[in-house]
């Protein structure tokens, strides 16, 4: 089952991250390798001690923040690196899940979201004036590299918004380095957007859809030939159902120009997309609830987003009432639950998906999101109300912590491949260390010499529509312990 207990103390409590020649503090117990590797951590509540109330606030929340998201709208290489790894961190029980990167000369480290859904790169800067107190902030006047692009930037979503300036600077990951990169400085942030200790977003979506305009620090690495395969993959950890977790735990792994053969068995399943050059878009071809198969989805309908940024599944009304009137006992969510379900704790439940390859379940402890009484539970699919232009279906963490996930650029596609022993073996793993930063001694280092999109570069008071539902969602986390919990 979920664990119901939140700290706020564990998140206000955290260090802020250090500068290159240190890594952030975790106070955890172990540290990453040096070199390539850089260690993922995945944000989640303690959640054990929730009420049912707040869990209701919690699900309205990441509903409205999800249909917000969706609902907005050759290089000089010096030394190729040809692949690299950044290790994850796990954060709030399966909530988020966040990296490190580094940012300017001489480079600071940052925690980012990583995100498959959204396109721009935006940390808050030193003269934030909201809400930003306690984390890690770029200072523009502590690189020698950085330059001002004098174009306005704003983040807008659900719960807020974070606005500055775009500007240029070296970014760095995990050994790769990007001399050029265009990334949002913000100065305002909204309350509750970012918690310590994380200080912006990374998305990991196509250019077309980056509101800067800018190509994304990825897209540049793979199409300047940094990587040695045009891919990049995820392997993220499951806590949620570990009573004691940790508001920091081991997240898994972000790896770059390649995959990691240790964390998967058997052949990657690559599927092309649906729509390319936007989201990470694959057709829901097959649906099945406990071995039973239900209508499949067709045209937009069957569109999916696999949105690491994400923490749950949403899709449209119809088929989530008729995955959970497979499960007996189950009932539509009221209140603060509207667009939810809840079903009976004694049933297990085992939800199968296809996108026109292989079959894959997602486990009933990443189904079960919460118990929110002695016999009730609350599932982690969700009706996505977005309409628009919006893909029909999000497909998040609750079904991608199943599988081994792999974003290829060319041909595009995501595959998917079962985990091995290895992987599974650091789901709940009590002993193992939070990972600390890294960011390279000799990182492989290209320009970004693609163009800016039309429009986008030079206006002032650009709008986000993507990729902020990693903030929303510790928006409301924080919220929730402002008010319920004692704050040190």
């Amino acid at each position: 089952m979920l664990v119901q207990s939140f700290s706020a103390v564990a998140f206000l409590g955290l260090a802020q991250l250090a500068d290159a020649s240190g890594s952030p503090s975790t106070g955890h117990r172990r540290t990453a390798s040096g070199g390539q590797t850089m260690n993922l951590v995945r944000s989640a509540p303690n959640s054990n001690q929730w009420t049912t109330q707040q869990w209701g606030h919690w699900a309205k929340t990441q509903k409205s923040s999800l249909e917000a998201k969706y609902g907005g709208a050759s290089g000089a290489g010096v030394k190729k690196r040809a692949t690299g790894t950044n290790a994850i961190i796990n954060q709030i029980g399966d909530s988020t899940y966040f990296g490190s990167l580094a940012i300017g000369t001489p480079p600071v480290s940052y925690n980012v979201q990583l995100d498959t859904g959204s396109a721009d790169l935006w940390v808050a800067g030193s003269n934030c004036t909201t809400d930003c107190s306690g984390m890690a902030t770029f200072n523009p006047s502590s690189s020698s590299t950085f330059h001002n692009e004098s174009s306005s930037f704003s983040v807008s979503y659900g719960s807020g918004q974070a606005a500055g300036f775009l500007s240029q600077d070296v970014v760095q990951m995990a050994g790769f380095e990007v001399q050029n990169q265009i990334f949002g400085v913000c100065e305002q942030v909204s309350s509750g957007l970012l918690t310590e200790p994380v200080s912006g977003l990374l998305g990991l979506a196509f250019q077309s859809i980056a509101s800067s305009g800018a190509p994304p620090f990825w897209e540049t690495l793979v199409t300047e030939g940094a990587w040695d395969e045009p891919v990049m993959a995820f392997h993220l950890t499951r806590y949620l159902n570990l009573s004691g977790v940790q508001t920091l735990e081991p997240g898994g792994s972000f790896s770059m120009g390649f995959a990691n053969t240790s964390l998967y068995t058997g052949d990657i399943d690559y599927v092309n997309l649906a729509v390319t050059g936007s989201y990470w878009i694959l057709p829901i071809t097959s649906i099945s609830v406990q071995n039973q198969s239900i209508n499949a989805p067709s045209g937009d309908q069957a569109y999916a987003a696999i949105d690491t940024g994400t923490t749950l599944v949403g899709g449209p009304s119809s088929f989530i009432a008729e995955i959970f009137k497979q499960i007996p006992g189950s009932a539509p969510g009221k209140d603060d639950f509207k667009g939810y379900y809840t079903y009976p704790c004694d049933t297990n439940v085992t939800v199968a998906l296809s996108f026109g390859g292989r079959t894959w379940s997602i486990s009933p402890a990443d189904f079960r999101l919460t118990r929110l009484t002695k016999d009730e539970c609350l599932g982690a699919f969700f009706e996505n109300t977005v309409g628009g232009r919006a893909p029909a279906w999000i497909v998040g963490d609750t079904f991608l912590k199943n599988v081994y996930s792999v974003f290829r650029y060319s041909p595009a596609s995501v595959g998917f491949a079962e985990l091995s022993a290895v992987a599974l073996a650091q789901n709940g793993d009590a002993n193992a260390a939070v990972p600390s930063a890294t960011i390279g001694s000799s990182p492989s280092s290209v320009s970004a010499t693609g163009s800016m999109l039309p429009g986008r570069h030079k206006g002032a008071g650009i709008k986000i529509g993507q990729g902020l539902l990693y903030a929303t969602t510790v928006s409301l986390l924080i919220m929730i312990a402002s008010v319920h919990c004692v704050l040190l």
